[in-house]
């Protein structure tokens, strides 16, 4: 059984209700897939893949607000622009987060088997962190273009993995796994439609760079796999308008949890799986 959490900043909060529904009824995995802000995620699940791990994810995403990555002043993030030429933020605050929380781990002691995926520059291709520094691997994974700093690692440095696959269910359906459960943050259930405006041209080019390999691997399924799409709740087509990297984002953490807890609830069940 194979989880796949997804990237998408601070709409990750969805996932952490996603993850809170499956533990709740036993659903646990033999092996993690984490792109961007669903490999922080999933490297807590993969450590230590019980109940009690969620909750703290859960109260950790709920202190974000305060102790947030993307909490600088604008002043800030000015001078950071300035010096840097290529991001607004430090990796500091979320540098110090993972290693609070997982230490000097490394990806091959986990207690469940975990991947992660990030952009390799000079190759240009991706690359899947599967032993080595958990941190590292979750730092390179999650660095959002423009937002954060490219992470070295071995004489290469690495871009968030949302650029090269962004919900990595093709990964998940070479690994011989039985069934996969797909967590993303809802933005794939949004219909894209031809853009009428320049910004529309960005969000449109945009989505389909992050989506086509998640559609491609839906629509050529392995026979035998099962494959669960849970839902996020969010309501409307446009699943949740209010993305921010910031606090405004960070804010609506909670809603974000227990609406993706309530909709999956409701969809395990259906499926046999009763608490």
């Amino acid at each position: 059984m194979v989880f796949v959490l997804g990237g998408g900043g601070p709409l990750g909060a969805y996932e952490v209700g996603m993850l809170k529904a499956l533990m709740e009824r036993g659903i646990q995995p033999d092996l993690v897939l984490g792109s961007s802000v669903g490999a922080l995620n999933g490297a807590v699940v993969a450590a230590d893949p019980r109940p009690a791990a969620v909750h703290r994810l859960e109260q950790l995403w709920v202190s974000l607000r305060e102790r947030g990555v993307f909490k600088d002043t604008l002043f800030a993030q000015m001078g950071t622009a300035l010096r840097s030429r290529t991001h607004l933020f430090s990796n500091a605050a979320l540098r110090g987060l993972l290693e609070r929380e997982f230490g000097d781990r490394r990806i091959e002691d986990l207690a469940v088997p975990f991947e992660c995926v990030a952009a390799s520059i000079e190759r240009a291709t991706e690359h899947w962190f599967c032993s080595g520094s958990l941190v590292e691997a979750v730092l390179a994974s999650s660095a959002v273009p423009g937002l954060l700093p490219p992470v070295p690692i071995g004489g290469e440095h690495f871009l968030d993995g949302g650029l090269v696959d962004s919900v990595p269910v093709d990964r998940a359906l070479t690994s011989g796994a039985g069934t996969v459960y797909v967590l993303h943050v809802g933005r794939i259930d949004q219909p894209l439609k031809p853009p009428r405006t320049p910004r529309e041209v960005a969000v449109v080019a945009f989505e389909i760079a992050r989506r086509h390999r998640f559609v491609h691997a839906l629509n050529n399924p392995v026979p035998g796999v099962e494959i669960h799409v849970l839902p996020t709740g969010a309501q409307g087509s446009a699943a949740d308008p209010r993305l921010r990297y910031g606090r405004r984002g960070l804010g609506l953490v909670q809603e974000r949890i227990e609406r993706a807890y309530q909709a999956s609830s409701v969809y395990l069940e259906k499926q046999g799986h009763a608490r």
